[in-house]
Protein backbone atom coordinates (compact mmCIF):
# COMPACT_ATOMS: atom_id res chain seq x y z
CA UNK A 1 0.00 0.00 0.00
CA UNK A 2 3.08 2.52 0.78
CA UNK A 3 4.29 1.58 -2.81
CA UNK A 4 1.11 2.77 -4.52
CA UNK A 5 0.98 5.59 -2.33
CA UNK A 6 4.70 6.78 -3.13
CA UNK A 7 3.75 5.68 -6.57
CA UNK A 8 0.70 7.98 -6.99
CA UNK A 9 2.72 10.67 -5.69
CA UNK A 10 5.31 10.72 -7.56
CA UNK A 11 3.43 10.74 -10.95
CA UNK A 12 0.88 13.78 -9.31
CA UNK A 13 4.66 15.38 -8.89
CA UNK A 14 5.74 14.25 -12.58
CA UNK A 15 2.42 15.27 -14.22
CA UNK A 16 2.08 18.59 -12.39
CA UNK A 17 5.97 19.83 -12.72
CA UNK A 18 5.30 18.64 -16.70
CA UNK A 19 2.30 21.21 -16.53
CA UNK A 20 4.11 24.06 -15.32
CA UNK A 21 7.13 23.69 -17.78
CA UNK A 22 4.10 23.14 -20.60
CA UNK A 23 2.59 26.60 -19.45
CA UNK A 24 4.50 29.70 -21.35
CA UNK A 25 4.53 33.11 -18.94
CA UNK A 26 3.63 35.55 -21.30
CA UNK A 27 6.00 38.86 -20.18
CA UNK A 28 4.10 41.93 -19.97
CA UNK A 29 4.97 45.36 -20.40
CA UNK A 30 8.83 44.54 -21.32
CA UNK A 31 11.10 47.46 -21.99
CA UNK A 32 14.41 46.92 -23.22
CA UNK A 33 17.36 49.66 -24.00
CA UNK A 34 18.74 49.39 -26.89
CA UNK A 35 22.44 51.54 -28.43
CA UNK A 36 20.68 52.80 -31.17
CA UNK A 37 16.86 53.43 -29.82
CA UNK A 38 17.62 54.06 -26.00
CA UNK A 39 14.27 52.60 -24.02
CA UNK A 40 12.27 50.37 -26.44
CA UNK A 41 8.77 48.51 -25.82
CA UNK A 42 8.98 44.63 -26.46
CA UNK A 43 6.20 42.09 -26.86
CA UNK A 44 2.74 42.18 -25.37
CA UNK A 45 1.72 45.51 -23.83
CA UNK A 46 -1.27 47.08 -22.14
CA UNK A 47 -2.20 50.31 -23.56
CA UNK A 48 -1.56 52.33 -20.50
CA UNK A 49 2.39 51.79 -20.81
CA UNK A 50 2.21 54.42 -23.54
CA UNK A 51 1.35 57.13 -21.10
CA UNK A 52 4.99 56.50 -19.39
CA UNK A 53 7.73 58.10 -20.85
CA UNK A 54 9.74 57.97 -23.08
CA UNK A 55 6.57 57.05 -24.77
CA UNK A 56 4.50 59.62 -23.42
CA UNK A 57 6.25 62.25 -25.93
CA UNK A 58 5.02 60.84 -28.84
CA UNK A 59 1.57 59.16 -28.04
CA UNK A 60 -0.13 61.64 -25.75
CA UNK A 61 0.12 64.75 -28.24
CA UNK A 62 -0.94 62.36 -31.35
CA UNK A 63 -3.68 60.80 -29.71
CA UNK A 64 -5.16 64.69 -28.79
CA UNK A 65 -4.66 66.27 -31.49
CA UNK A 66 -6.29 63.44 -34.07
CA UNK A 67 -10.07 63.72 -34.60
CA UNK A 68 -11.87 61.18 -35.07
CA UNK A 69 -14.24 60.36 -38.27
CA UNK A 70 -17.86 60.13 -36.34
CA UNK A 71 -19.34 58.93 -39.20
CA UNK A 72 -16.79 55.96 -39.54
CA UNK A 73 -17.07 55.06 -35.85
CA UNK A 74 -21.19 54.96 -36.26
CA UNK A 75 -20.73 52.51 -38.68
CA UNK A 76 -18.01 50.35 -36.97
CA UNK A 77 -20.58 50.19 -34.37
CA UNK A 78 -23.23 49.31 -36.12
CA UNK A 79 -21.04 46.80 -38.01
CA UNK A 80 -20.32 45.50 -33.96
CA UNK A 81 -16.62 45.79 -34.16
CA UNK A 82 -16.68 45.17 -30.42
CA UNK A 83 -17.38 41.23 -30.97
CA UNK A 84 -13.87 40.93 -33.44
CA UNK A 85 -10.35 40.72 -31.42
CA UNK A 86 -7.57 42.98 -32.98
CA UNK A 87 -3.76 42.23 -33.57
CA UNK A 88 -1.56 45.16 -33.28
CA UNK A 89 2.06 44.86 -34.27
CA UNK A 90 3.96 47.95 -33.71
CA UNK A 91 7.57 49.53 -32.46
CA UNK A 92 7.80 52.01 -30.52
CA UNK A 93 10.91 53.22 -32.63
CA UNK A 94 8.77 53.53 -35.71
CA UNK A 95 7.70 57.10 -36.94
CA UNK A 96 4.34 55.30 -38.82
CA UNK A 97 3.33 53.48 -35.36
CA UNK A 98 3.95 57.00 -33.71
CA UNK A 99 1.39 58.30 -35.93
CA UNK A 100 -1.08 55.54 -36.10
CA UNK A 101 -1.05 53.07 -33.28
CA UNK A 102 -2.24 56.28 -30.78
CA UNK A 103 -5.12 57.58 -33.48
CA UNK A 104 -6.32 53.69 -33.43
CA UNK A 105 -6.65 53.70 -29.14
CA UNK A 106 -8.57 56.98 -29.58
CA UNK A 107 -10.82 55.44 -31.91
CA UNK A 108 -10.92 52.31 -29.70
CA UNK A 109 -12.28 54.40 -27.15
CA UNK A 110 -14.83 55.98 -28.94
CA UNK A 111 -15.92 52.54 -29.79
CA UNK A 112 -15.34 51.73 -26.10
CA UNK A 113 -13.82 48.64 -27.20
CA UNK A 114 -12.91 45.97 -24.70
CA UNK A 115 -9.07 45.54 -23.36
CA UNK A 116 -9.55 41.90 -23.42
CA UNK A 117 -10.23 41.66 -27.20
CA UNK A 118 -7.24 43.77 -27.92
CA UNK A 119 -3.73 42.57 -28.63
CA UNK A 120 -0.75 45.03 -28.80
CA UNK A 121 2.58 43.75 -29.26
CA UNK A 122 5.67 45.45 -30.02
CA UNK A 123 8.58 44.70 -31.81
CA UNK A 124 12.51 45.70 -32.48
CA UNK A 125 13.79 46.92 -35.79
CA UNK A 126 13.65 43.63 -36.94
CA UNK A 127 10.34 43.06 -36.58
CA UNK A 128 10.59 40.53 -34.00
CA UNK A 129 9.61 39.65 -30.74
CA UNK A 130 9.96 37.53 -27.47
CA UNK A 131 6.91 35.03 -28.28
CA UNK A 132 7.58 34.73 -32.21
CA UNK A 133 4.17 36.15 -32.94
CA UNK A 134 5.04 37.94 -35.84
CA UNK A 135 5.73 34.91 -37.85
CA UNK A 136 2.28 33.55 -37.43
CA UNK A 137 1.19 36.92 -38.50
CA UNK A 138 3.39 37.18 -41.50
CA UNK A 139 4.44 40.48 -40.50
CA UNK A 140 6.75 42.83 -43.08
CA UNK A 141 5.91 46.53 -41.65
CA UNK A 142 4.22 48.09 -38.44
CA UNK A 143 1.97 49.15 -37.30
CA UNK A 144 -0.25 46.26 -38.61
CA UNK A 145 -3.70 46.37 -36.93
CA UNK A 146 -4.95 42.62 -37.85
CA UNK A 147 -9.32 42.54 -37.63
CA UNK A 148 -10.16 38.56 -36.68
CA UNK A 149 -13.46 37.00 -36.01
CA UNK A 150 -13.48 33.54 -34.18
CA UNK A 151 -9.76 33.24 -34.88
CA UNK A 152 -9.68 34.13 -38.08
CA UNK A 153 -8.17 36.84 -39.49
CA UNK A 154 -11.14 38.96 -41.60
CA UNK A 155 -8.30 41.53 -42.68
CA UNK A 156 -5.62 44.06 -41.92
CA UNK A 157 -4.16 47.60 -42.26
CA UNK A 158 -0.28 47.71 -43.07
CA UNK A 159 1.79 50.26 -42.17
CA UNK A 160 -0.76 53.22 -43.42
CA UNK A 161 -4.75 52.95 -43.56
CA UNK A 162 -5.31 53.32 -47.58
CA UNK A 163 -8.03 55.70 -46.99
CA UNK A 164 -6.05 57.94 -45.38
CA UNK A 165 -8.31 56.56 -42.07
CA UNK A 166 -7.86 53.74 -39.70
CA UNK A 167 -11.43 54.04 -38.40
CA UNK A 168 -12.45 53.75 -42.87
CA UNK A 169 -10.25 51.37 -43.58
CA UNK A 170 -12.01 48.91 -40.50
CA UNK A 171 -14.97 49.77 -41.92
CA UNK A 172 -14.32 48.69 -45.13
CA UNK A 173 -12.82 45.53 -43.25
CA UNK A 174 -16.14 44.90 -41.41
CA UNK A 175 -17.70 45.31 -44.75
CA UNK A 176 -15.94 42.59 -46.88
CA UNK A 177 -16.68 40.19 -43.82
CA UNK A 178 -20.12 40.60 -44.16
CA UNK A 179 -20.26 39.74 -47.58
CA UNK A 180 -18.21 36.82 -47.00
CA UNK A 181 -20.41 35.64 -44.64
CA UNK A 182 -23.68 35.99 -46.82
CA UNK A 183 -21.48 33.89 -49.62
CA UNK A 184 -21.09 31.12 -47.05
CA UNK A 185 -24.78 30.71 -46.72
CA UNK A 186 -25.57 30.91 -50.36
CA UNK A 187 -23.21 28.26 -50.84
Amino acid sequence: MKKIITNIAVISCLALTAQQVSAQKVVVNREVETTNDGKMLLGNQLKDQFLKAPYADWFVKEHDEYTVDQKAVGELKKAKINTYNLVVFMGTWCEDSHRDFPRLMKILEELKFPDGKLTIIAVNRKKESPTGEESRYNIQKVPTIIVEKYGKEIGRIIEMPTSGYIERDLVEILKKDDKSVIKEIFK
